[in-house]
């Protein structure tokens, strides 16, 4: 069950601007039903160059159609210059925040959002720039080097959430990586910290930093740590090997692994050891 925000809730349950404009004059399909997503969206644009109505269909999950209501929203009242500037983390932070597997949703938006304006403009498709790295889902090497700079991301499954890409067949994976490696070089760097997370997307980031930051370290000394259960602000571990027996493990916990999660997580944890 995904840790959604009443403001997701809120526009899935009852979204805004649901249909086709009858006479609008931009418009923007992505996606397809055969990947699981697709949303077409409709804009009217004034003379100004102003949009004065929006409109979304789409077919997907919860997130797909909470993304698509809160654009609708966003972008009424605005310039077309001033639309382009939404990024998905712009429809992510309206919503209040997505789940990490559900960003690709807002990142359709905002393509769905270029390809409205772009017809309204008679500029047409953009052309395919790149390589097709996954065939499933149409993604080029391009698309997936943005996606990786833009967002700091460092793994395939997180290009995955972004793009979708690498979540059909998994041939791709290999290619992924090495863009991946091209990019950051053999160390990826620091996990990106969200800058809002629903409190799965803080277990999830406090337990893939326990993995790859502080785990690789204690094992070094014979010494391990396990998390229990996080409740709120306060993050329960477990210590093991070497570490549980050690004299500085207090030390270890609160001036290595607590200052570790605050900088990667949160600055508001606390780390608390239990048997």
């Amino acid at each position: 069950m995904w840790d959604y925000t009443d403001k997701v809730k809120e526009h899935f349950l009852n979204p805004r601007n649901v249909g086709v404009i009858e006479d609008a004059n931009g418009v923007g399909e992505v996606g397809s039903i055969a990947c699981g997503d697709a949303l077409k969206l409709t804009l009217k644009v004034d003379d100004n160059n102003r949009i004065t109505d929006a409109g979304f269909q789409t077919f997907g999950c919860a997130s797909a159609i909470a993304s698509s209501s809160a654009l609708t929203e966003m972008v009424k009242g605005l310039t077309l210059d001033e639309a382009s500037e939404i990024t998905n983390d712009d429809i992510a932070e309206f919503l209040g925040g997505l789940p990490r597997e559900k960003i690709h949703c807002s990142v359709m938006g905002r393509e769905a959002l270029e390809k409205a304006i772009r017809d309204y403009r008679g500029e047409g498709e953009k052309e395919i720039d790149g390589e097709i790295v996954c065939e499933c889902f149409g993604v080029t090497d391009k698309e997936i080097e943005t996606i990786v700079k833009e967002n700091g991301l460092t793994r395939v499954e997180d290009v995955t959430n972004y793009i979708k890409a690498g979540g059909g067949c998994g041939k791709c994976h290999e290619g992924i990586e090495g863009i991946l490696r091209a990019h950051w070089g053999e160390e990826p760097p620091p996990m990106k910290k969200p800058a809002y997370m629903t409190n799965l997307q803080k277990i999830k980031l406090i337990e893939e930093t326990l993995e790859r930051e502080i785990q690789p370290s204690l094992k070094q000394d014979g010494g391990n740590i396990e998390l229990v259960d996080v409740d709120g602000d306060r993050v329960m571990v477990k210590l093991l090997g070497t570490c549980s027996s050690c004299s500085l493990s207090q030390v270890t916990l609160k001036d290595y692994v607590e200052k570790k999660l605050r900088e990667l997580v949160s600055g508001d944890l606390t780390v608390e050891e239990v048997s």
